[in-house]
């Protein structure tokens, strides 16, 4: 075969979140061929994070990124303490520079995390769930009513604070969509639903290199009323555009205002697809287990800082096991 018409090999690895650089955790990932990471780390201060990155580094692990939390002064517009905290943000994405990350992952959440009760799944799993039915919407949160105007008027006044200082320091701002999507929860309007038009909104406040998102196909997926057929389509517009900068890797059954976060093999996404269409937009960092089904049996074993889940072990080789499907193909 004329190799020059094979198919350019994807450079997309598996990754990890919410866990540390103890000799326990790096073993973890290492036996399950994890190679990079976004480290739950003990501060943000330079040297701080080049610990964690020099540790990573001896097990054979890359950290490239962390997660950081955006303070609701930011979110809720509560000056003057908003200036102060973006400041803050601005600092740490200058240390994540001088301790060598390539980004920072976030959420901008006027509203947090929503759901209702779990749902039984396989082999006694438990499936995060939403059932709007079954959600008290008529209760306001601590954020009030916020209109999607007035949302993105307060993701505009950060991005455009913060994004120059990530250009001048070549750190990427993956911002990770609200979950779930939704026209109103408990009085605010999500900015990302509907959720193509948010999420190009966002990407499009502070056109830059370095303002993406950290992508996650579970929650898209829960905006779209058929994400069987309707998410490779946002995956291939935003990746050709270069604005994906992480990837969570789950799967969901449902969509838009009824799901459950199922194990990948068996949600309405068809996740070798969603790999093929990232190993065609050239996309080049991590696919991480997010949101994983939980079991009575999982642990948290001294030196771990957080619960290890028996369903990343199936991810992570569910993952590796994809990325190596994709690029057989000729």
């Amino acid at each position: 075969m004329d190799k020059t018409h094979s198919r350019q090999e994807a450079k997309m690895h598996v990754g990890v979140q919410g866990i540390g650089t103890s000799t326990k955790e790096l073993e973890f990932l290492v036996r399950h061929g994890v190679t990079h990471m976004d480290a739950s780390v003990k501060g943000t201060q330079p040297e701080t994070l080049m610990e964690h990155k020099a540790e990573a580094e001896a097990a054979g692990v890359s950290l490239e990124m962390i997660h950081i939390g955006i303070p609701r002064s930011i979110t809720l517009a509560q000056d003057p303490q908003r200036d102060k905290d973006i400041d803050g943000v601005c600092k740490t994405i200058e240390n994540a520079a001088e301790a060598g990350l390539r980004g920072l992952n976030y959420n901008f959440c006027i509203l947090n995390h929503q759901r209702t009760p779990s749902t039984q799944g396989r082999g006694g799993s438990s499936y995060s769930t939403f059932d709007f039915s079954k959600y008290d919407n008529d209760t306001l949160s601590d954020a009030g009513e916020v209109s999607r105007e007035e949302a993105f008027d307060r993701i505009g006044y950060f991005l455009e604070r913060v994004i120059p200082v990530a250009e001048e320091n070549k750190v990427q701002m993956a911002c990770h969509p609200n979950d779930p999507p939704a026209p109103v929860l408990k009085g605010v309007e999500r900015w990302n639903y509907p959720i193509f038009d948010g999420l190009k909104r966002y990407a499009e406040i502070v056109d830059s290199p370095y303002n993406g998102f950290n992508f996650c196909c579970g929650v898209v997926s829960e905006g779209l009323d058929d994400p069987g057929t309707e998410l490779y389509e946002i995956i291939e517009y935003f990746g050709k555009r270069k604005k994906i900068f992480n990837i969570h890797f789950r799967n969901i059954r449902g969509g838009l205002h009824n799901f459950q976060e199922v194990w990948p093999d068996e949600g309405d996404v068809d996740m070798y697809r969603v790999a093929q269409t990232l190993r065609d937009v050239e996309y080049s960092y991590m696919l991480m287990p997010d949101h994983a089904p939980s079991h009575p049996d999982d642990t948290a074993p001294t030196g771990v800082s957080g619960r290890v889940r028996q369903a990343w072990a199936f991810q992570f080789g569910y993952i590796i096991a994809l990325i190596q499907a994709v690029n057989s193909e000729k």
